[in-house]
């Protein structure tokens, strides 16, 4: 697998560290088989395991450039993790589900902290942090999904200091901004000693946890394009403030003059589909945008998704917000690019 690069703020791993827990918590003896036993557990005896609490021991260098961080990453090898918020790479350390040997922190790379309009696209540096993104008025007039989903990104903390490429990089299946690049059909820009490649979503994305990223190459810049009468909504269900979705849902419409779709794409974060949900494509380009419609988009999403029970939801409540969720979605994208029709031009 190859390591995601700017591990940091935007994606929580709570999910990940309890499925590893109820095996044995860094290599204790510990069962962790029901709730009941999770409580009962003497957090002393949890707090007597050190690799529970504290990292294995590393090396750290700050970076001064991107070229700088690559020849970092190419001198020190596998075992060199690239951080910039943090907030996902430091709770994984503390209960060593990794263990760098070497911490490149980038956190002076202010070559990648930018939001730039550039003719038909939108170019967003790595190191962009969600508070910027969130503040932008041109992010809000253009892409409002980003805005909708970096208000339900965990809390200001982790927005002031985690990064589009930390949370992108994470590819956390829960992640929010993943499934809204995905939606715009963002394209990502990766920098290594070969040189720069482009990557769809699709290919940088391959799986939980897992990106296109080798170990010697890191993301740069995401690529946004921009598309006259386009407008676009994301919507989240969660338990409490700041957590992971229970389910949420994206899309993007594109309105051509005669106000029928002419492109759209929806997609769905945490409920086990890694694509968008094609199937509602097929339905809906060529149409007028009405509740039928949205009902018949939200009964294929819920269709399409394969999610998990867990202690967030069992599957039926998973696929009912699926459906729901979508339907909101394509209601709020149609009704904006409406509106948008004569404020977005190429």
């Amino acid at each position: 697998m190859h390591r995601a690069k700017y591990e940091s703020g935007g994606a929580q791993l709570l999910l990940v560290l309890w499925s590893t827990l109820t095996a044995t918590v860094a290599g204790s003896k510990l069962r962790h088989d029901s709730v009941a036993q999770r409580r009962a557990v003497p957090w002393k005896l949890l707090s007597e395991e050190k690799p529970v609490q504290i990292p294995a021991p590393f090396d750290y260098v700050r970076a001064s450039s991107v070229d700088n961080a690559l020849a970092l990453l190419d001198r020190h090898g596998a075992e060199s993790r690239v951080v910039a918020g943090g907030h996902s790479l430091l709770p994984m350390m503390k209960l060593r589900l990794a263990r760098p040997d070497w911490l490149i922190d980038i956190n002076d790379l202010y070559e990648l902290d930018y939001l730039l309009v550039d003719g038909p696209v939108l170019r967003i540096g790595a190191m962009t942090r969600h508070t910027t993104l969130l503040q932008s008025g041109d992010v809000r007039r253009l892409f409002p999904i980003i805005c909708d989903a970096e208000r339900v990104i965990a809390d200001p903390i982790v927005r002031n200091r985690g990064t589009i490429g930390g949370s992108l990089c994470q590819a956390d299946p829960a992640e929010d901004l993943s499934t809204v690049c995905h939606v715009l059909e963002a394209v990502a820009v990766v920098r290594g000693p070969a040189g720069e490649r482009m990557l769809s979503m699709a290919e940088f994305h391959r799986g939980p946890y897992e990106t296109a990223v080798a170990q010697n190459e890191l993301l740069i810049e995401v690529r946004v394009p921009i598309r006259a009468g386009s407008s676009s909504a994301y919507e989240k269900v969660e338990r409490r403030v700041g957590d992971w979705a229970v389910a949420a849902a994206g899309a993007s419409v594109t309105l051509g003059a005669d106000g029928t779709i002419s492109e759209v794409a929806v997609g769905l974060t945490a409920v086990g589909l890694e694509r968008n949900v094609t199937e509602v494509e097929a339905v809906l380009v060529g149409q007028t945008p009405d509740e039928t419609l949205f009902v018949e988009a939200g009964r294929l999403a819920a269709l399409a998704c394969d999610p998990l029970a867990d202690q967030r939801g069992p599957i039926d409540y998973k696929r009912h917000l699926a459906d729901e969720l979508t339907r909101r979605v394509l209601r709020v994208a149609c009704s904006r690019a409406a509106a948008s029709v004569s404020d977005i031009t190429i």
